[in-house]
């Protein structure tokens, strides 16, 4: 400056502009940051397997903060997976430490401990700018949402008993949810929570969205009469591809050290400890799972009950099989009403609704699928061994297991059409497709920063969740149920209707 005159000049205009430009707070702290009072603060609820090996995608987002970590066990011992150390390996390359290891006994990480440890050391790693102070470890879930009174959000990876109880709680606490399959494992208790999701101010995401095909060019052949009139839609699973236990368990095994047995039996009713109930084989159990329908049939069926608007089933009629033992050298059937079956096929039957007429959907498992139809037959084809199928009075779409490339068939009936190119899904097992949030993720931190719902809501979920539920109602009866959707009930197995809800234990009620 030349001057006082200039000085005060510079100054006047400096002002000025200062006065009608405000920089974001992002934009200061450089690219991709979130100030604290921006992020959403998360508390991960259910760190077995499964919960470590989705955990990077928050880790790695700007918009969220995991401050606290929740898990009945608290070291990593017995655990099970889909590999030896597959989970190792990933959790190394997103650390950056090849030498990282869970710090028990277990090649296989799991529980609280590891966790906490993964949130910390990622943080101190990638974040370290952000000054985080530490992230919390609770057993309890009810502990944590009691204690932690600034927490904004948590997202539930426990067992599937487990998910209505916490829920709801989270719902009671006012925290935005998001939930891995199923909402809940028994239908009252998913019906109250939905609904208690649909009345809330919470943002709500259901996981299984995310991975849902299109059903677009499926109801576009529909429309346009390519297979006549729709009648039935076929889904097949290779599932389970886990331990279905045909017996009880009798010997006594001591709790491991640091395993709260208590805490993760949770609503449902006090039995010893066994490790064939826990951790990657609870879903083989009515009481604990879902069976292979929840755990595959909402990445299938959902936008297939989207879009042919599949609510409230007439019946469902299932189809399984038995087991077999000797008793004082006399062969016998097991009475099993405790554990999923090898193998089934359920049929649902759905009334007409607006201008669509009824339809049966047909879901098998455990190496079951339809017939090969003739058209695969003119084709010199077979089958896949997971897929879905839409027949019509005229003709059938075959697609892969999540509406993947359908076609018609036999193959003439594609001349002069075009097969959809097959979806690029986001996984959640290789490291690089763990680095950013899913669209469903991207949407629902958006509803929670606006007040609004996202596609992928509990709410939008009722429809499905009914199906997953009444299918394991009739497998466990084993017998064709009559339904009333509007009361809820079985009408013609008064028996049945016992498995539509639980008795909970204190301090677990939904």
């Amino acid at each position: 400056m030349t001057s006082e005159s200039n000085r005060r000049k510079f100054l006047g205009t400096a002002a000025g502009v200062a006065a009608f430009t405000i920089v974001p707070r992002h934009v200061l702290g450089g690219p991709g940051y979130v100030p604290p009072s921006d992020k959403i603060a998360l508390a991960y609820i259910g760190v077995g397997t499964q919960g470590l090996r989705e955990i990077f995608p928050l880790l790695y987002a700007p918009e969220i903060q995991i401050v606290a970590v929740c898990d009945p066990n608290k070291e990593a011992a017995g655990y099970r997976d889909w590999s030896a150390n597959g989970l190792v390996r990933q959790i190394r390359t997103h650390l950056g430490k090849n030498e990282w290891w869970a710090g028990a006994d277990s090649a296989i990480p799991g529980g609280r401990d590891t966790a906490q440890d993964i949130v910390n050391t990622f943080y101190a790693t990638h974040r370290a700018q952000e000054g985080f102070k530490g992230c919390a470890a609770y057993a309890d879930y009810r502990e944590l949402l009691e204690k932690e009174p600034d927490l904004n959000a948590v997202k539930i990876m426990t067992p599937d008993h487990l998910h209505g109880a916490i829920i709801g709680a989270a719902l009671r606490h006012n925290k935005h949810a998001i939930v891995h399959k199923p909402i809940a494992n028994r239908l009252h208790e998913a019906k109250t929570v939905v609904d208690a999701a649909r009345t809330s101010k919470v943002a709500t995401h259901f996981m299984p969205w995310d991975s849902n095909g299109n059903m677009e060019p499926v109801m576009g052949w529909i429309r346009e009469g390519a297979i006549g009139t729709l009648r039935e839609v076929h889904n097949w699973t290779n599932r389970p591809v886990w331990p279905q236990y045909p017996t009880l368990p009798t010997e006594t095994v001591p709790v491991p050290r640091g395993f709260d047995w208590d805490l993760w039996l949770g609503p449902e009713a006090a039995r010893p400890y066994h490790p064939s109930y826990t951790h990657m084989v609870f879903r083989g159990w009515y009481d604990f799972g879902g069976g292979s329908m929840a755990d595959m049939g909402h990445y299938s069926l959902w936008t297939v009950f989207n879009a042919l608007e599949l609510e409230g089933p007439l019946s469902v009629e299932p189809m399984l099989t038995h087991n077999c033992a000797l008793a004082d050298g006399v062969s016998t059937t097991i009475k099993n009403d405790f554990s999923f079956p090898t193998a089934s096929v359920v049929r649902f039957r759905y009334p007409a609704r607006a201008q669509r007429p009824p339809i049966d959907l047909i879901w098998y498992e455990g190496g079951m699928h339809p017939p090969t139809p003739e058209e695969l037959d003119e084709d010199h084809a077979e089958l896949p061994a997971e897929g879905m199928m839409f027949v019509g009075d005229k003709g059938k779409i075959l697609a892969g297991f999540r509406v993947e490339t359908p076609h018609l068939i036999p193959a003439r009936r594609m001349q002069g059409r075009t097969a959809p190119e097959p979806p690029r899904r986001q996984g959640s097992g290789a490291p690089e497709q763990q680095r950013q949030l899913s669209a469903g993720l991207e949407k629902w931190v958006e509803a929670c920063r606006t007040g609004t719902q996202a596609p992928g809501n509990f709410g939008d979920a009722w429809p499905i969740t009914e199906a997953v539920n009444l299918y394991a109602v009739a497998l466990r009866t084993g017998r064709k149920l009559l339904y009333d959707a509007e009361t809820r009930r079985i009408t013609n197995v008064a028996e049945a209707n016992q498995y539509l809800s639980r008795q909970y234990r204190k301090g677990f009620e939904v």
